[in-house]
């Protein structure tokens, strides 16, 4: 990819930068209208834009009368032949030079996806934008990140394209470091710890860096949550290796990749001040509450997406931050960004978006209230006419050659922000548990979990991680709900939890066909520990990326290798009898 070459200030202004998002949002009709116009100028030219009749035109109204709206299936074939070298100008005027995957944990393998210049732009345009917003409430000065980020294997396409994960395309771009030099964050960690080959070395080393810079670190981060969680729950098994190697100045031979070990060479001295101080921390910490800040004390804020798939792991999170404050990083997709979290200080929970009106042009299906009506002919509507309390789908037109492409989001309208709405997250709209008439969304199955989980807190155990899976091989069709505990619960704790799944899905097309027997009685299947490890060190086989890895909360039939990872770490399983 052809880096873009742009003066980044030497000292981030930030409240230039707020100025210039509040003139972007004040007039956001007005601005869309000029994105669209834009990218339809530099793309008119394209094969699939020239199907359509456009004819030149590049208002709003024509654009929506001559393309369709489309999914990722419908444009699989365009992107393949750019992938396998095709040239001619198929969905971009220029070149695409680099594809990004998606994660790939929801429909069991990544999609390709076009990243181009004006995708990079926009990245750094949404990081330094929320960095003003969370600098305004939260300042921080020269200091240092420890940051989770792990770098997935890139690997050239048929046609000789660079390809790797969307933040793989991002932390290889040399904007990104530009960037995050110039809002006085910069990583702890070299670059051969973040690009290296193993993530487990690398995570050790993340972790030692963290421990080295620890007086300078004030903000803690990954792109998800689960990879902040993921890293203090290794913390917990190899602290007492770090200390060893923070006391003598060598590297655990754990870490075997030669390029990783210099690059720890050169930054790890023997310090056996330090040492004592972190094996003091750690041993008077109770279950490891307040962890974060024990370990680097002048930590201002812990940072990542915590919306979504990512909400599960907030209890956990919050267990660790101690009183430090979550902050929930910005809203995008490997297809690309959506919007900024202008309001740092609300909770994850709460978290809302503005969105950003000239990274792409933006329209949203209503779904009045029902998650069916995204199958239903309603009309989108443009950013400037989103009602407040309503829910959509987001439909989005980009510069990297996605036009009217269903990102499969739904997002509510909370308020506004000058001319363009603030979003909440709501859940994915294929994220669906359904076997007839019941619809249980990602969300309905976090808060029944959660329900269900509460009776182990007493026993000082928790889940560490679950998803679940419709078996419609069974007749009746039943959920499924696998659970990996932290420790050992009792048969009939367990079946107790199993009922209390079963009543907290409350949704009236489950409840009313759980008592006339039209979907079968729910399982709760205990999964062995390191069940959910074995996934993610799968996803990373695939080519995945650790900071890109969310898991999956429904396992489709279609995801084989994820089910049989499932089912051959069952140890125990419990059927419901709540409905009996």
């Amino acid at each position: 990819m052809k880096m873009v070459v742009e003066k980044i200030e030497t000292k981030f202004d930030q409240e230039k930068v707020i100025e210039e998002f509040e003139d972007l949002t004040k007039d956001g009709g007005r601005i869309q209208e000029e994105t669209l116009k834009k990218i339809l100028e530099q793309n008119g030219g394209t094969e699939y834009l020239e199907q359509w009749g456009l004819n030149g035109r590049t208002d709003p109204q024509t654009f929506k009368n001559c393309v369709p709206i489309v999914t990722h299936n419908d444009l699989e074939p365009y992107i393949q032949r750019i992938a396998d070298g095709d040239l001619s100008p198929i969905l971009t005027g220029k070149p695409v030079e680099t594809i990004s995957l998606s994660s790939g944990t929801t429909q069991g393998k990544p999609k390709f996806v076009p990243f181009n210049d004006e995708l990079m732009e926009s990245t750094m345009q949404i990081f330094k934008t929320s960095f003003a917003f969370r600098n305004r409430e939260f300042p921080i000065g020269n200091g240092k990140a420890l940051q989770f980020i792990y770098s997935s294997k890139q690997f050239k396409t048929k046609g000789g394209l660079s390809a790797g994960t969307a933040t793989t395309n991002v932390y290889r771009n040399a904007q990104f470091k530009k960037t995050m030099k110039a809002m006085c964050t910069p990583c702890c960690s070299p670059d051969e710890v973040i690009f290296g080959p193993d993530f487990h070395q690398s995570l050790y080393c993340h972790l030692l860096c963290g421990l080295i810079f620890r007086d300078e670190v004030q903000v803690v981060s990954s792109t998800f949550a689960h990879s902040i969680v993921h890293a203090f729950r290794t913390f917990e098994q190899v602290w007492e290796a770090l200390v060893v190697d923070i006391r003598e100045g060598v590297l655990s031979s754990r870490v075997t990749v030669p390029s990783i070990r210099l690059a720890m060479s050169k930054l790890l001295k023997p310090d056996p001040e330090l040492a004592d101080t972190i094996y003091k921390k750690c041993s008077r910490l109770s279950n490891w509450y307040g962890l974060i800040p024990e370990l680097f004390p002048n930590t201002r804020y812990i940072y990542g997406i915590m919306t979504g798939s990512m909400e599960p792991y907030l209890k956990k999170l919050r267990h660790y931050a101690g009183e430090l404050s979550l902050l929930s990083a910005d809203y995008g997709s490997s297809e690309g960004w959506v919007g900024v979290n202008v309001n740092p200080k609300l909770p994850p929970e709460l978290v809302t978006y503005a969105v950003l009106p000239n990274i792409g042009y933006f329209e949203f299906i209503p779904i009045g209230g029902n998650l069916n009506g995204m199958e239903q002919a309603n009309s989108p509507v443009g950013l400037t006419e989103v009602k407040l309390g309503e829910e959509y789908e987001i439909v989005f037109t980009n510069f990297a050659g996605l036009y009217r492409y269903r990102l499969g989001d739904v997002v509510k309208i909370k308020g506004f922000h000058n001319g363009t709405p603030e979003l909440q997250f709501v859940c994915r709209s294929n994220l669906l548990l359904s076997i007839n008439i019941d619809k249980n969304t990602e969300k309905d199955l976090q808060l029944a979990v959660e329900a269900a989980a509460k009776s182990l807190v007493d026993e000082k155990l928790e889940v560490v991680d679950f998803t679940s899976h419709v078996n419609v091989s069974a007749d009746p069709g039943r959920y499924v709900i696998f659970w990996e505990l932290s420790g050992e619960a009792t048969d009939e704790m367990l079946q107790d939890c199993c009922n209390c799944l079963d009543r907290s899905f409350i949704d009236a097309g489950y409840v009313s066909s759980r008592k006339v027997n039209a979907i079968g009685a729910l399982e709760l299947r205990i999964v062995k520990r390191g069940t959910f490890h074995k996934i993610l060190d799968h996803f990373v086989g695939l080519g995945g990326a650790v900071s890109q890895f969310k898991t999956p909360r429904c396992v489709g039939p279609k995801n084989s290798s994820l089910l049989q990872i499932l089912s051959s770490n069952v140890a125990e399983t419990y059927v419901s009898s709540a409905f009996c």
